[in-house]
Order: structure tokens, then sequence, then C-alpha cells
């Protein structure tokens, strides 16, 4: 077996899932090994992620390609796998709970586990991507669908229910509801705004990929479907004051919209963002 930047790949989904393993065991057992353990593999393994991510790049180039890993399905899950471990250790590392890792870490696993089911060569650019808006746009796409993701993460922990003893006893081990209802709102807002400049770049790029800005496209459809929705969760914030758990309804609400964006149109519909696929 070649040893290539997919090969590590493989081992940096595993490492992830041992990494998610550990927050569980913490969350469940109370074993404060479990959190530094925990911690410490997904900072090693966070970094194994962006070597691989950069050497697939290189290896592009070494093809005779050279392009950014960026261009399609399996490229954009490993992406959104490295950036959803990136926010989270930017958060446990201000708010020092490792317990919320085991919300969270569990997803950037499954982006990595579906993202090893895809074809994984690298191939040329078809003629719409080849731009150097590219980068850019999926970037700022791609932390904000993160940042949506912890907050569904956090929405999960908040909507536990709290009235049997077992699970009062597992809820005293998590952060308190307004810390917790913090987090979901400042994790939206950071989506909320990468979003907007994703939307942005993307039609900056589609004006010179297509020349149009705006093609009513399902993928350019769906994409302002989940921004309204997610500027309806912080008007009713910062307007109507909701917190709590209707925050994290909508935070769940949210990121279902997200993942239609990103898997459910590439998978039933077509249109010019097809070759996402």
């Amino acid at each position: 077996m070649t040893f290539d930047s997919s090969f590590l790949l493989s081992i940096v989904t595993f490492a992830y899932l041992a990494a998610s393993l550990a927050y569980i065991c913490l969350l469940v057992f109370k074993t404060k090994f479990f959190g530094p353990a925990g911690t410490v593999l997904t900072l090693i393994t966070l970094a194994a992620h962006t070597g691989a991510i950069i050497w697939r790049w290189v290896e592009s180039y070494q093809l005779g390609i050279g392009h950014a890993p960026f261009s399609n399905l399996y490229e954009s899950l490993i992406f959104f796998a490295w950036a959803i471990t990136f926010l989270y250790q930017i958060m446990e590392r201000i708010y020092k709970n490792h317990v919320i890792g085991a919300f969270v870490m569990p997803l950037a696993f499954l982006s990595l586990a579906y993202a090893g089911l895809q074809p994984k060569e690298i191939h040329p650019l078809v003629p719409a991507l080849k731009s150097n808006w590219l980068i850019a746009h999926v970037i700022t796409c791609f932390l904000a669908y993160a940042g949506f993701a912890v907050s569904a993460g956090l929405a999960l922990i908040l909507l536990l229910p709290r009235g049997r003893e077992s699970i009062s006893n597992l809820a005293s081990r998590l952060p308190a509801t307004g810390t917790l209802d913090s987090l979901i709102y400042q994790n939206i807002a950071f989506g909320f705004i990468l979003l907007t400049a994703g939307i942005i770049t993307g039609s900056i790029w589609a004006q010179q990929a297509w020349g149009s800005y705006w093609s009513w496209d399902p993928k350019e459809t769906w994409s302002l479907v989940t921004w309204l929705v997610y500027a309806a969760v912080l008007h009713a914030r910062m307007v109507k004051g909701w917190a709590g758990k209707r925050m994290a309804v909508m935070s769940l609400i949210g990121f279902a919209s997200v993942l239609f964006t990103y898997f459910g149109v590439n998978l039933i519909l077509s249109g010019l963002h097809s070759y996402a696929t």
C-alpha cells in the first residue's frame, strides 16, 4: 500500500475516533485522565490532519495538476472535519471544559469517515473551478459550516433532559446552561459572518465562471435559505431575546439546513455545482 496523503487521512480518521471515545469516557466515567488525553490526542491528530491537507496539495503539483485540495466532496469533507476540530480546540482552550468534546469531536470523525467512502483520486479542475476565488470561497463556507456544527453539538447538550437522577448526574459534568447558550450564540454569529463572506465570494466567482452573480442554482438557493434561517435566529436573539432551549432548537434546524445544502443538493438535485460530487 502506498503511503500517501489519503493513507495518512485514514489514520487521522481513526485517531479522531479514539479522541472522541476519550471525551465520551470522560463524560461517562468522570475519570479526569480522559480529558487531557483526548485533548492531546486531538491536537496531535489535528497537526497530522493539517499535514495531510498540505501533502495532498503538494501531490497535486507533483501530478502536474496544481490546485488547492478543495475541489470535490472528498476534499471538502476533509477540510470540514479540520475546521470543526480547529474551532473546537479554540473553544476548549478558552473555556477549559473537555466534556464538550464528547458532542463535537464525533462530528469531525463522521465527516472524515464519510470522506473515506468517496473517490480519492486527484483530477484536473473543471473550467468553472479555475479561479483564484476558489480557496476564499471554500474556506469561508466551511469555517461557517464548522461554526454551525459546533453550535449544533452544544445545542444537543443544552437540550438534554435533566429530570431523572442519572441524567442530572450527567448534566452536572457539563457547562452551565447560561454558558452553553452563550457558546451557541457565539458560534452561530461566527458562522453567519463567514457564510455571508462565502456567499459574496461565491457570487464573484460565479460571475467569472458563468457570467452571472446569481443563477438560482439549487446550491445557491439553499445557501440563501440557510443564511435566512440563521439570520432569523440572530434576529430572534437580538430583538426578541430568545435564549436557552429556543436557541438550541433553532440551532439544530439551521444545521439541518446546512446538511441539506451540503449533501442533499448534491445527492438529490442537479445544477451548476454538480461537480462537487
